[in-house]
C-alpha cells in the first residue's frame, strides 16, 4: 500500500486551504439567503421570503434580464468580430501584426475606469443618448480584445499549406476556411466566447459610466443599495445563480467515458451511433432552448426600452430610498412614466448630472451638494406655483435648507436626520462604562476596541471638531490640523471604521459605543424587539451638537421635464405620500402634516423626532470648494494610514 506522505498531507491541506477562503463567503451568503432576519450577525430562523421577495421584485428582475442579455449579445458579437480581426492580423507581415497586437492589448492593460469613462465621453461627442445600446457597444468594444488573444494561439498552430490544399482540389475560399481552418480554431473561439461572456457578466465599471437612465445590471443594481445595507433578496439571487452555474458545469463536465480502444465494430460500432445520435438531439434540443430564451429575453428588453414615453419623468435618486407603490401611484394618478434611476453617493451623482450624459428631471442630492450644484449653474429655479404641498413642510426645515440654499429657490426637504451616538445598555453596564453624552467622551480610555467610527471623512472630522467646540465647516488649516491629530490619537480605541455594517455589529452586541445615522434607528429598535434581545439600543444626540443633514429634491438645469418634476415634487409633499415614504425608508420626514398621521409612539420618538432644544449646536454640511475639499481628503488620508 502506498504510504501517504507528509508532503502529500500538505499539498491537501493547501488545496483545503485554498477551498475554503473560496467557498465559505459563498456558504455564507446563501446562509443568510434563508435568514428570517436582515441581520448579518444574528440568526432568526429558517425562511424562504427572501427568494419569494426576489420574484416579486420587479427592480432584480430587469436587471437580472439585462445582465444575461447583455452579456451573451455582446460576447456573440464580440466573438464574430475579434474572430475576423484575429484571422485578418495573423495574415499580415511581422512588423503590422506585431504594432495591431500591441493596439489590441491596450485596452485590457488599462484601468477599466479609464475605458469606461472614455466610451461615455466618445457617446456624448457624438450625440447618443446613453441607455441599453450605449451600454451593449461598450461591451462589446471591451470584449473584442480578448477575444483575439484567445483566437491568434489557435490560428499559429493552423497550417496554412492545409487551407492551401483545400483551395487546389476545388474549394471556396470560403468552404476551405469552414472545412479545414473553422474546426482547428474552434476550441480559442469558444474559449474567447466563454471570456467574453464571463467578463460582460461581472463588468461594472464599463456599464456604469455608460448605461444612462433607467438601465441597470445586477452589479449597478447592487452597487447602488450599498447605502442602505444590500437587501437578502440579492442574497437569494446570488445562491440561485451559484447553484444554476454549478449544476451547468456539473452536466456539461459528465460524459459517460467509452474504456475501449480500436475501432468500433458491431455492438460498439451500434453504441457509437446511438451516442453521436443523442449527443446530436441533445445539442439540437439545447440550441433551440437557447434560441427561444434569446429571443424572449431580447424581445422583452426590446419592448421595454424602445417605446417613446411621450409624458416622461427621469428620477434619479439614492437606493432603497422611497416606497415603489409611490411611483406606481404617481403613474396611475398622473399618466406620467416614471424612469427611475438609482446612485449610491452625491460624488457618484454629481458628474453624472455635470457631464449632461442623462437628462434626468428630479434627483435627491444631499444638502453640501445641492449648493455646489447650484454654484455651478446646474440647478433650475422651481416654480412654486406648480408646486402647492409645500405648505406641508415644516418652516424650520425650510429655514435650516437656507444653509446650502440661501433663497430657498431650488430645492425642497425630503428627508432629513442626525448623526449621533448609539451605545448597548447591557455592555455598558457590565464593563462599567461611562454612558456616553458628548463627542468628547469618545476619546475615554475606557471605550479601548470598543468604538465603531463612520468611516467617511466629513462625519469623522465633525466629530473631532465638535469635540473641540469648532465648526464642522471649518476651513482654517489649524483646527483641521488640531482635529486631525484628535483622530489619530483616537484610533487606539476605534475597533472598525465601517458605514452601514454599524447597525449590524451594534445589534450583534460586537461593540459598546457606534456612531450611526439617526434613520436607522427605527430599523435597530424593530430587530431588537424581534429578535427578544436580553439589551437595548439607545442614540443620544451629544451635547456639543453635530450634524443634522437634509436631502431635497432638486430639479437639473438641463431637465427635459421641468413641470412634471414639479408634479413629483408636488405630490411627494403631499401627507399621505410623505406617510408612506416614511414608513418605508424610516428616515425622519420634514413634513408636518405627516407627522401628524404617524402614531403617538412613533411621533413622540426621540431618536427620529428629536426636540428643538436638541437641535441647538448642530449644524447643516456646506459645500467648501474644491480646494478645502482636498485637505479634508489629504488629512483624512493621513488619519487612516498613521
Amino acid at each position: 500500500m502506498k504510504r501517504y506522505s507528509l508532503k502529500q498531507f500538505f499539498q491537501d491541506f493547501y488545496l483545503a486551504l485554498i477551498l475554503i477562503f473560496l467557498y465559505i463567503p459563498i456558504l455564507t451568503m446563501i446562509v443568510l439567503s434563508f435568514n428570517n432576519t436582515k441581520s448579518r450577525t444574528l440568526w432568526g430562523g429558517f425562511t424562504l421570503k427572501w427568494y419569494e421577495q426576489m420574484l416579486q421584485d420587479q427592480a432584480i428582475l430587469n436587471a437580472l434580464n439585462n445582465t444575461l442579455l447583455i452579456a451573451f449579445v455582446s460576447a456573440l458579437i464580440a466573438t464574430v468580430i475579434g474572430t475576423a480581426s484575429a484571422i485578418g492580423i495573423n495574415s499580415m507581415k511581422k512588423l503590422p501584426r506585431t504594432v495591431l497586437m500591441g493596439i489590441n492589448n491596450i485596452p485590457i492593460l488599462n484601468s477599466e475606469i479609464v475605458t469606461g469613462i472614455s466610451l461615455m465621453l466618445c457617446f456624448i461627442a457624438f450625440g447618443i443618448s446613453l441607455g441599453f445600446k450605449t451600454v451593449l457597444i461598450a461591451h462589446i468594444t471591451f470584449n473584442i480584445p480578448y477575444v483575439i488573444l484567445s483566437v491568434m494561439p489557435k490560428l499559429r498552430q493552423t497550417s496554412r499549406y492545409t487551407y492551401e490544399a483545400a483551395l487546389d482540389l476545388g474549394a471556396s475560399p470560403l468552404q476551405a476556411f469552414f472545412k479545414v481552418v473553422f474546426p482547428d480554431i474552434l476550441p480559442g473561439i469558444l474559449s474567447g466566447f466563454l471570456m467574453a461572456f464571463t467578463m460582460s457578466l461581472d463588468d461594472f465599471i464599463i456599464t456604469h459610466f455608460t448605461r444612462g437612465a433607467g438601465i441597470d445590471t445586477l452589479s449597478t443594481l447592487i452597487y447602488s443599495e450599498v447605502r442602505r445595507g444590500i437587501k437578502p433578496s440579492m442574497y437569494a439571487l446570488s445562491a440561485v445563480i451559484f447553484v444554476t452555474v454549478l449544476v451547468l458545469l456539473l452536466i456539461t463536465n459528465f460524459t459517460p467515458e467509452n474504456n475501449r480502444t480500436g475501432s468500433p465494430q458491431g455492438n460498439d460500432a451500434a453504441l457509437v451511433r446511438k451516442r453521436n445520435r443523442s449527443a446530436r438531439i441533445r445539442k439540437g434540443v439545447l440550441g433551440i432552448a437557447s434560441a427561444a430564451v434569446i429571443f424572449i429575453v431580447g424581445f422583452s428588453t426590446y419592448s421595454r426600452y424602445s417605446v417613446s414615453h411621450s409624458n416622461e419623468l427621469y428620477v434619479y435618486n439614492w437606493g432603497e430610498y422611497i416606497d415603489e407603490s409611490v411611483i406606481e401611484q404617481f403613474e396611475e394618478e398622473t399618466g406620467i412614466h416614471v424612469v427611475y434611476d438609482l446612485f449610491e453617493t452625491n460624488e457618484e451623482m454629481y458628474p453624472v448630472i455635470e457631464a449632461g450624459a442623462v437628462q434626468y428631471d428630479a434627483v435627491c442630492p444631499s444638502d453640501y451638494m445641492i449648493q455646489k450644484m447650484a454654484e455651478n449653474g446646474l440647478l433650475a429655479e422651481i416654480n412654486f406655483d406648480n408646486v402647492p404641498n409645500i405648505k406641508n413642510i415644516d418652516p424650520q426645515f425650510l429655514e435650516m435648507s437656507r444653509e446650502f440654499d440661501p433663497e430657498n429657490k431650488y430645492s425642497v426637504p425630503y428627508t432629513w436626520g442626525t448623526v449621533g451616538i448609539l451605545y448597548n445598555t447591557k455592555l455598558i453596564k457590565e464593563r462599567n462604562l461611562p454612558v456616553p453624552e458628548r463627542w468628547s467622551d469618545l476619546w475615554n480610555p475606557a471605550y479601548e476596541k470598543e468604538i465603531l467610527m463612520q468611516d467617511s471623512v466629513r462625519d469623522a472630522f465633525m466629530v473631532a471638531l465638535k469635540s473641540m467646540g469648532y465648526s464642522m465647516n471649518t476651513e482654517n488649516p489649524d483646527e483641521l490640523e488640531l482635529a486631525k491629530q484628535k483622530l489619530i490619537e483616537q484610533k487606539p480605541l476605534v475597533q472598525a471604521y465601517v458605514i452601514d455594517q454599524v447597525r449590524d455589529k451594534m445589534i450583534g452586541g460586537e461593540a459598546a459605543v457606534g456612531v450611526i445615522y439617526s434613520g436607522e434607528m427605527l430599523y435597530i429598535q424593530e430587530e431588537v424587539k424581534n429578535q427578544n434581545l436580553d439589551f437595548s439600543l439607545e442614540y443620544v444626540i451629544p451635547e456639543e451638537g453635530t450634524n443634522l443633514w437634509i436631502d431635497s429634491w432638486v430639479i437639473p438645469a438641463n431637465a427635459r421635464n421641468k413641470e412634471n418634476a414639479e408634479k413629483w415634487i408636488d405630490f411627494l409633499c403631499r401627507p399621505d405620500i410623505a406617510l408612506k415614504n416614511f414608513e418605508y425608508i424610516t428616515y425622519a420626514t420634514p413634513n408636518r402634516a405627516a407627522k401628524e398621521l404617524l402614531e403617538p409612539e412613533l411621533r413622540n420618538n426621540q431618536a427620529i423626532f428629536p426636540d428643538t432644544e436638541k437641535l441647538e449646536g448642530c449644524e447643516v454640511y456646506r459645500y467648501l470648494g474644491d480646494e478645502t475639499d482636498a485637505v479634508y481628503n489629504s488629512l483624512w488620508k493621513e488619519v487612516k494610514s498613521n
